[in-house]
């Protein structure tokens, strides 16, 4: 077997980075055949601090830094909300964020390598929060904005900056997509359990008892819980939720992180394979090409069926779910049931 190419240095990836300032950091990393972090690692003592990067440590900083962008993404699609971290709640193996504005759900054990980061750029100082799994690989960002509250900063960095603080970093092997896992002998236990589901956070737990996961579910679930739709369903569903104006949640994560978006969705923006939300507190950008699977799902709870539209890539990878929003007063899920109802499906069952 040929010997692996060397890992570029930290003065090898800083001098890249000068020839190409206007690259983004995970092109650049790309390009380099590193990961995004060990590209930010090299920065540290030249704009980049190592810091804390547990949950408790981040969302704490986070919470006192005003108005910021929060951003969440995986290969496919990058979830983009403006607001403030507000209504903390920690935990050992999960943890949430339940603001107005910012709403998420984090897992610590993926939060392994945190860093304050400053960096020059065309319009002055730009600053954010970065946090990376083992691997290396993004698990959330926050990006400060204009009107943050640039004074927190400082302190903040002396409070979680970390002893190390080297230019070289450490990062486990990236952990393969699970593929789809169906257990077709258990279908009937599955399908009864199913209809039993009070509340969708169930579900994953039924699936794990199973010895199945979710996309292996739902190709053996069959009518009337799921129904494979077509690939070009996700965007049609989002052209005619922004057409119509009710209000949908959007979810979307990786290992360490899920971020969600509720409200209405206004500005779509097509760009070659990318559909794009651009309004002025949400973004979404969303590879469509990358779809290759998509179900209409419905769950049981007890506020009414839960119907979503959830989108996989072709390793079997969770890429988003879309979900109509039911709070008192504005209930779009009837709405939004009407309309995953109305997509188009498959000729036939994916295999």
């Amino acid at each position: 077997m040929a010997d692996l190419m060397p890992l570029p240095t930290p003065e090898d990836i800083r001098a890249e980075r000068a020839e190409n300032p206007k690259l983004r950091d995970r092109d650049l990393a790309t390009r380099l055949g590193i990961t995004e972090a060990r590209l930010v690692a090299a920065y540290c003592g030249a704009g980049v601090t190592r810091i804390d990067p547990h949950p408790d440590a981040v969302m704490g900083a986070a919470g006192e830094l005003g108005e910021v962008m929060a951003l969440t993404r995986n290969e496919s699609c990058v979830h983009e909300r403006v607001g403030r971290y507000e209504n903390y709640h920690s935990g050992q193996h999960a943890a949430m964020m339940l603001g107005e504005d910012i709403d998420m759900r984090m897992f610590p054990a993926h939060w392994c390598h945190g860093f304050m980061v400053e960096r020059e750029s065309e319009t002055g100082v730009r600053r954010s929060l970065q946090v990376f799994d083992a691997a290396g690989d993004a698990v959330h960002k926050i990006h400060l904005r204009d009107s943050s509250n640039l004074g927190a900063w400082d302190g903040l960095r002396s409070r979680l900056a970390l002893a190390d603080q080297s230019q070289r970093l450490e990062l486990a092997e990236r952990k393969p997509t699970e593929a789809a896992k169906s257990e077709p002998a258990k279908l009937d236990i599955l399908r009864k359990e199913w209809a039993r589901l009070t509340d969708t956070h169930q579900f994953l737990r039924l699936t794990s008892k199973l010895r199945m996961n979710r996309l292996g579910a739902y190709r053996i679930a069959g009518a009337p819980f799921v129904r494979a739709v077509a690939t070009e369903a996700v965007d049609l569903a989002l052209q005619q939720v922004a057409a119509e104006g009710f209000e949908i949640m959007v979810f979307v994560g990786n290992r360490g992180c899920i971020q969600i978006h509720s409200g209405p969705i206004e500005t779509l923006k097509p760009m070659g394979p990318w559909q794009n939300v651009m309004d002025p507190r949400f973004n979404l950008h969303l590879r469509l090409d990358h779809i290759a699977e998509v179900w209409a799902v419905d769950k049981p709870t007890q506020r009414g069926p839960a119907v979503s539209l959830e989108a996989f890539d072709a390793e079997g990878g969770l890429i988003l779910q879309i979900f109509g929003v039911g709070k008192e007063g504005r209930d779009s899920r009837p709405a939004w049931r009407s309309l995953v109802a109305g997509l188009p499906g498959l000729a036939e069952e994916v295999a």
